[in-house]
């Protein structure tokens, strides 16, 4: 029986180690050996985008839903495409740089990963 994890973009249980990568055959997806490992005990925390996909740092996501920016006339519009994400704990799992607004917060469920 193997120890290996199952893809976290299509589940399947036929991963195989290349070099520091986990990959699968099925989808061709591959994610470092290191991410899948949890340290200190704690189990990793998995942050989705509103279709299901697993969000990682560094993404580029699309906002799907007209967003009013808190103490603030402006709007974060649909369609507008945001660069180099960074996931966080809390209520708004995503912080980011959206250009003519500046830096924010976004919760996973209104992106959707490019």
């Amino acid at each position: 029986m193997s120890d290996l994890p199952q893809c976290p973009h299509c589940a399947s249980e036929y991963t195989y180690e290349n070099g520091d990568l986990y990959v699968c055959p099925e989808c061709a997806h591959e994610w470092p050996i290191v991410a899948a490992a949890p340290s200190g005990g704690e189990e990793a925390r998995i942050i989705k985008d509103a279709n299901g996909n697993i969000l990682q740092d560094g993404d580029s996501v699309t906002v799907i839903k007209d967003l009013k920016v808190k103490g603030s006339s402006l709007v974060v519009k649909v369609g507008t495409k945001v660069k180099n994400i960074r996931l966080v704990e809390g209520d708004h799992d995503i912080d980011c740089k959206i250009d003519g607004i500046g830096a924010m917060g976004l919760k996973s469920e209104f992106v959707r990963k490019i």
